[in-house]
This record gives structure tokens, C-alpha cells and sequence, in this order.
């Protein structure tokens, strides 16, 4: 992945090589010398000339609220580059960074992220544990102390092991979300009866299908969300999410502590938000926990009672290698962070499948084929189905649900010939770099079919243009549950209905703390 050979990175992207800077794959310099400990390049430049929007991190940020640039920041980050060129500096009330969008430059950030990689602190999450006296979970955690409970939970979450125990819960809640809609066109569609066709906002359906979902593998529980009247507890839980999401960006750039001693409304509804997802997840947890115990006297196997899988939530209180209120943390992590995540990116796929009549014949073909020679065992499906993990790697190219990855190197590095001190937050901004013509060939066609095509060939740094879960050690640990949790949702849709969309037209999209649609596209559903 990480040539040696100087320059030959940027020329593939098509930026001309800076004289006198050649990188190894172990990262020492060529054409250099070590002065102090420091990396010293022949024709580096220092940090202070690294391309900026501003020196005055106040004066930018009064300019954002007053232009709603927050809402935009991805646009405004894509013109950033397209302006000043493939490195920048922004500096935003107390927030400053330096920001990339080449996977050349990703790849040497990457390399410098050190043992107990560090990203960028979502201050407000961390400031509400610490008043509310809840314990943090691996998301707002650094150091050994992340890294110990990083590694309980990825044997229950991101292990292959783990990821077949949950398959089939996720296959279930998909199956009877496609009931659901087959029932609902039945009711509401139009045409006559086997030739009906309706066409639904699915964004609704999603929501509870995520929640849904989630419950199912976190507490080993269905919760009924696709009955004819869900529960309104589950309602407020997902408005909640919403809530906490959107009131999370403009606490980022002021003093969280500051705005709590005032009492500001901004930090009160966002405090009133956190507080009503953590009492429903403990409501969940506790009803978790006395499931188990009734449970434990049988003999059974490891996270299992009664020889039922008890969900991510029994199989860390059976092993018991982390404490109750750390378990509570990551579990009330989890399930807040794996709503939107999913429910938006679904709704990004759908309507990409339908305005892409031809891309989703060929999906569907592979699926269908996949799915009879699977027998029913979806983990066989998904492994002959690539289209499918394609289509998730696309939608999450053009819509990727967090629009940047960060990092704080833990050594000098040089970036597009810049001297980057150690420490620096440094963000890899996904959103362009999906969007850029230097890093992908017809960036705004929709196809599936590229990612397949790059596995045969070698890509430079290929394995830093698929970033939507973050990279390494610190990727997002719920990703092996979203990832299988979309394609086998999206592989139940395709083997039911055809989909298209009443306009084809480009979706305006908006960041709250994700990318989202500004208005949920419309999606025709008609039986196969």
C-alpha cells in the first residue's frame, strides 16, 4: 500500500510532487535529516503556511452561524478545497485543525496514529457523564483504559464469531420489515390486486426498523416496533437521538462548561436529550439483566440462557470482564449511536437503487443467486452477494454518515510538504474525497461494481478511500453490526419489490452531527 517511490502518490491523484520530500513505507526521509528528534525536509514549509480560512477561530465562527455553514459544512469544506488546494487550516471558536482529503495523506496520518489512537473528543458527551456521574463508554474514552474495554467489546461485536451469533437476529427483524411493507401495500397501495404499487417517505419505517434491530442484538429482545401502534417510549427514544445529534455540532466550538453555568438552551435541551436516552436504555438494561438471572441456573453455553442467544448485553454480563456500569455505558453508546447510522444511510441506498434501474437488476441478480444457494443461512447470502457490500461502500462514498475521521498524530509529520507537529488534529474529510475526481473515476456515477473491480487491481492507498467507519484500531466498534444489518435489509427489499423514485433528481443534504437528507426522499415499492 505505502510506495516508496517519491512522489508517485501525488501524481496519481493528480498533484504535482513537491520537490525534495520522498517517504518510505517506515516513514523516514530520503532526501531529509533528523535534526532534535524532528523530521527536517529540504523544502518543507512550515506550519503557519499551510492554506487557512481565517486566523481568527471567532470571527470564523460568528461567519458560520450567520451563513449556516454548519448545516453546510460539507459543501463548505468541498469549496475549501476546491479553493486552497488539498491541505487547510480552520480555526473555529476554540477548535482548530488541519484538514485532507487525499488518501495518500490519509495513509501517512494513519501511520502516525501510535498504539492508542486518539480522535477528536466530543466534549458536550463527555461533560454530560461527568455532571450526570455516568461512567463513559469506549467513544469518549483515550489511552489503556480505552484500549482494555476496546477489547472486551470486540469479541462480542466485531468478531467473526459474534457476527454469525448475530446474523440470524438481524435476518429476522429484515424478514418481518418486508412483511410489514408487503402487508401495508396490500392495505394502501393502488393497482389491482398482485400489480400494486406504493409509494411511501420510508424514512419513518426505518427509524423504528434500526431501533429495532439494534434491541434485538444489544438485548437479545424484540420490542414490537412494527406493530400497528409502537410503543411511544420508542417514539420519544428516537427523537431523543435526533435531538442530541443536532444540538452536538455548535457545542463542539464554545465552552460547554460555560454555557452549563448559564443555563443556555442550546446546552439544556441537549442535556434533556442525553438524559432521556440513557433512562431508556436503562430501563432496556435492567429488564436485560433480570432475564438473565432468572436464566443462569440453566446449563447452557456461554452467552446463551436456556440455549437462547442473549444478545451482546448477556454475553458481556455473563463474562463478566467489565464492571455493570461500564457495560451500561457502551451498551447506552451503542444503541444511540446505531439508530440514524443506519436508518439514513438505508435511505440514501433506496433511493440510489431507484434511480439506478439497471444497477439494482444486476444487485438483485447476484442476491437472488446468492440467496438460493444459501439455503436460508444468511451469512452464506451476504458472502456471495459483493454487489451488496458494494452498494453499502458507494451509498457510504457519496453519503458518508460521519463527513470526516480524526486524528492526533502522535509524531512530526509532512503532509503535501507541510510540517504537521505532533498532536495536531488532523481530519480526513470523507465527504470530498468520495465527491473528488482525483481519487475516483466518475465520482458521481453510482456503482457498485467499482469496489469489486478495485479488488483485482492494485489501487494507490485503496484502503484509505473507504473511511466511513473510521480505520484501524478505533474504527466504529457497532460496524460489523450496521454493515450486515444494511446489506441484509437491502437483500430482502431487492428479493420483494422493484424500486423506483417518483424523481430522480439529487438529494440537498444537510449535517446535523450526520449527514442527512434536507427532505426524505420518496420511494415506489411494487411487488416482484
Amino acid at each position: 500500500l505505502f510506495s516508496g517511490s517519491c512522489g508517485s502518490r501525488n501524481v496519481f491523484f493528480g498533484v504535482a510532487p513537491q520537490k525534495g520530500l520522498c517517504v518510505t513505507a517506515a516513514g523516514t526521509v530520503v532526501h531529509g535529516k533528523l535534526e532534535g528528534g524532528k523530521r527536517v525536509v529540504k523544502g518543507m514549509r512550515s506550519f503557519e503556511e499551510i492554506p487557512h480560512t481565517g486566523r481568527n477561530g471567532w470571527l470564523n465562527l460568528l461567519k458560520f452561524w450567520r451563513e449556516n455553514r454548519f448545516q453546510q459544512l460539507h459543501k463548505h469544506m468541498e469549496r475549501t478545497f476546491n479553493t486552497l488546494g488539498p491541505i487547510y487550516r480552520e480555526k473555529l471558536g476554540t477548535l482548530s485543525s488541519v484538514n485532507i482529503m487525499l488518501p495518500s495523506d490519509v495513509s501517512e496520518l494513519f501511520k502516525s496514529e501510535g498504539l492508542l489512537p486518539r480522535r477528536m473528543t466530543l466534549q458536550p458527551w463527555a461533560i454530560h457523564r461527568e455532571i450526570r456521574n455516568h461512567s463513559k463508554g469506549i467513544f469518549l474514552k483515550n489511552g489503556e483504559e480505552w484500549r482494555a474495554d476496546r477489547l472486551q467489546l470486540n469479541k462480542e461485536v466485531m468478531m467473526s464469531a459474534a457476527v454469525k451469533r448475530f446474523l440470524p437476529l438481524l435476518d429476522e427483524v429484515a424478514k418481518d420489515f418486508c412483511q410489514m411493507l408487503q402487508t401495508r401495500m396490500e392495505k394502501e397501495g393502488r393497482g389491482e390486486k398482485g400489480k400494486c404499487v406504493l409509494t411511501i417517505d420510508p424514512s419513518p419505517d426505518l427509524f423504528r426498523f434500526a431501533l429495532e434491530a439494534s434491541c434485538h442484538v444489544l438485548y437479545g429482545e424484540r420490542i414490537g416496533l412494527f406493530s400497528s401502534s409502537p410503543s411511544l417510549e420508542s417514539q420519544k427514544f428516537i427523537w431523543a437521538v435526533e435531538r442530541m445529534l443536532t444540538t452536538t455540532p455548535p457545542l463542539l466550538y464554545l465552552p460547554p462548561r460555560l454555557l452549563l453555568r448559564m443555563g443556555a438552551p442550546l446546552w439544556t435541551q441537549h442535556a434533556t436529550a442525553w438524559d432521556h436516552i440513557f433512562s431508556h436504555a436503562e430501563a432496556r438494561i435492567q429488564r436485560g439483566y433480570q432475564r438473565l438471572s432468572t436464566s443462569l441456573g440453566r446449563a447452557s453455553p456461554a452467552g446463551t440462557a436456556g440455549g437462547q442467544y442473549t444478545g451482546v448485553l448477556g454475553q458481556l454480563m455473563e463474562k463478566g470482564q467489565l464492571s455493570l456500569d461500564l457495560i451500561k455505558a457502551n451498551i447506552t453508546e451503542l444503541m444511540a449511536g446505531g439508530v440514524d447510522t443506519t436508518a439514513v444511510p438505508l435511505q440514501f441506498a433506496l433511493f440510489e437503487l431507484g434511480r439506478n434501474p439497471e444497477v439494482q437488476e444486476s444487485v438483485r441478480q447476484q442476491v437472488r443467486a446468492s440467496w438460493a444457494q444459501a439455503g436460508g443461512d444468511p451469512y452464506k447470502a451476504l458472502q456471495g452477494a459483493p454487489l451488496l457490500k458494494g452498494t453499502i461502500k458507494e451509498v457510504l462514498r457519496l453519503y458518508p454518515v460521519g463527513i470526516t475521521v480524526q486524528r492526533y498524530p502522535v509524531r512530526d509529520i509532512v503532509l503535501q510538504n507541510y510540517h504537521i507537529p505532533a498532536g495536531t488534529l488532523v481530519q480526513a474529510c470523507i465527504y470530498p474525497m468520495g465527491r473528488s475526481e482525483k481519487v475516483f473515476e466518475d465520482p458521481l456515477r453510482f456503482d457498485p461494481s467499482r469496489w469489486s473491480r478495485e479488488e483485482g487491481q492494485r489501487v494507490e492507498a485503496a484502503g484509505f478511500r473507504s473511511l466511513a467507519f473510521g480505520f484501524g484500531a478505533r474504527q466504529c466498534v457497532g460496524r460489523r453490526i450496521a454493515e450486515n444489518e444494511m446489506q441484509l435489509l437491502l437483500m430482502h427489499i431487492l428479493l420483494s419489490f422493484h424500486l423506483s423514485v417518483p424523481s430522480s433528481e439529487d438529494l440537498n443534504t444537510t449535517v446535523t452531527l450526520i449527514l442527512q437528507p434536507e427532505t426524505p426522499p420518496r420511494i415506489t415499492l411494487s411487488k416482484l
